[in-house]
């Protein structure tokens, strides 16, 4: 997670970034934001607090946009003009009828975090739905005044709006000023990333490609495992049942969560263990790699946030009709698998129950 100071903030710029499929157009500032420390204090917290995970990105297919954080890291007086630039490109990226419109705001950050180095940001947020807040006010007296008093009276009202909701950032992506001939570090964020429109923001807008770290071959390495398990397996060999894949998928999260390094080899001979079932597995490796663009390595750290993440689609479910669930953690030799004259069951060996 990316360490930010309230005071890291040096310059924002702030625009507003319609729809171009509706015309909507969009209108930028003249001017940057007048900052105090405390507006610098809610800003931070607003633009950083969501960025939580260790997934990065490189700006590789968005040429415009790097050249545009680029001449930022280079000069960051010219924040206002090369943020002006950053709109148009956003607005130009906006041409699928869903998108909503909203507020662009441009930040420049001094001597953050990330990874334990020290750098210079860039961040790109976007505001897209207000949230509705009252707002209560008082007389004209002279509030301060009145405190003191054990008892005072004074005429209150309460008025209806609508503004940016601190804790819900809609859209996010900071560019660190690291790696740059890769394209940067970045790190994304995006609430609402659903329907046909969600991939504007990341796609063509940022121009997103996968940085290739830890967290990419350990994400990648288990996402090709459990398909192996749930989908090529039962293909390959007949007899496999619910709870050998339950088994597999058990086996394999408790290597990645317990080693601090994947080697291939000893991840096949010790999770899965049979040669036949490793020269399989070994292929559909190839196989997954072709098909789904991704480079799997043979021996990378592993990055104990992306065991984090993907454990939580590697939960071993048994589903049985609608009238049960078995959640299988640990020794596969207690549980039994049979059929009688009143249907298939399982057997389940326990020593104590809870």
């Amino acid at each position: 997670m990316p360490v930010f100071e309230d005071n890291s903030i040096q310059h924002v710029a702030l625009h507003r970034v319609g729809n171009k499929a509706t015309s909507e157009g969009y209108v930028v500032s003249d001017r940057l934001l007048n900052l105090n420390d405390m507006m610098s204090t809610m800003l931070v917290q607003y633009f950083i607090e969501p960025f939580k995970v260790q997934e990065y990105y490189r700006l590789t297919e968005n040429e415009p946009l790097r050249e545009a954080v680029g001449e930022i890291f280079d000069d960051p007086d010219r924040l206002l003009e090369c943020s002006q630039r950053i709109a148009e490109l956003l607005y130009e990226a906006s041409t699928h009828p869903n998108i909503k419109g909203g507020d662009l705001f441009v930040a420049y950050f001094r001597e953050c975090q990330i990874n334990g180095a020290v750098c210079d940001a860039v961040g790109l947020f976007k505001s897209e739905n207000k949230s509705q807040f009252l707002k209560v006010m008082h007389g004209e007296e002279d509030w301060s005044r009145q405190l003191g008093d054990e008892h005072a009276t004074s005429t209150f009202r309460v008025e209806a709006d609508k503004g940016i909701d601190l804790h819900k950032l809609d859209k996010g992506a900071l560019v660190f000023n690291t790696e740059a001939e890769q394209g940067y570090v970045v790190s994304v964020v995006d609430a609402t990333n659903r329907g046909a429109d969600a991939a504007y923001w990341r796609d063509a807008f940022l121009g997103l490609s996968q940085r290739q770290d830890e967290y990419y071959s350990t994400h990648a390495e288990m996402a090709a495992y459990k398909r192996f398990v749930t989908d090529e397996l039962p293909q390959q060999f007949e007899g496999v049942t619910k709870a050998d894949q339950a088994d597999l998928l058990n086996r394999g999260a408790g290597y990645f969560k317990q080693n601090d390094s994947f080697d291939l080899q000893g991840f096949a001979e010790e999770v899965i263990a049979q040669p036949e079932v490793i020269d399989s597995f070994k292929h559909y490796r190839q196989q997954y790699q072709e098909e789904n663009a991704v480079e799997l390595q043979d021996d990378f750290a592993i990055s104990d946030e992306a065991v984090k993440k993907q454990q939580r689609s590697m939960k071993s479910v048994i589903k049985l009709d609608k009238n049960f669930h078995i959640y299988v953690h640990g020794d596969r030799s207690l549980i039994e698998q049979g059929e009688d004259d009143r249907g298939k069951f399982y057997k389940v060996y326990y020593q104590q129950e809870t």
